[in-house]
């Protein structure tokens, strides 16, 4: 499976460089997923720019992604830009379950707000 990855402090952006996400790619992204989450990366957005198609076992990695991050940290979806991509992640009505923000700006903005939240919530907590 093809993909950049650039890590930041506070985030990474990871952008798949495939046209499909199928049953032969959707095992790599897993396991991807999984060593991202154990060096400790704490937000991740992944970018789907180049995505013209998804198929149920690629949904299931990407809902790994968002299990793996759901307690601590954000997992968010961006550039969905080609319709079969969007109509699917419809049609299995996961736009509710899943963060998808229209561009990598707009991602990175709500990841800092995110922490910026929390980090209110932790110390309001302690007090």
């Amino acid at each position: 499976m093809k993909y950049s990855i650039d890590k930041q402090d506070h985030y990474a952006i990871m952008t798949l460089e495939e046209e499909n996400l199928n049953s032969i790619l959707a095992p790599d992204l897993k396991s991807e997923l999984v060593i991202f989450k154990n060096e400790g990366l704490t937000n991740l957005v992944i970018s789907l720019a180049k995505v013209k198609y998804i198929d149920s076992s690629g949904l299931s990695a990407i809902l790994t992604g968002n299990r793996l991050w759901k307690e601590n940290g954000s997992f968010i979806l961006t550039e969905i830009n080609h319709a079969s991509v969007k109509k699917l992640i419809e049609i299995s009505r996961l736009e509710s379950i899943l963060t998808i923000i229209p561009t990598i700006e707009e991602s990175l903005d709500y990841v800092l707000m995110d922490e910026i939240e929390k980090e209110l919530n932790d110390s309001t907590e302690e007090e």
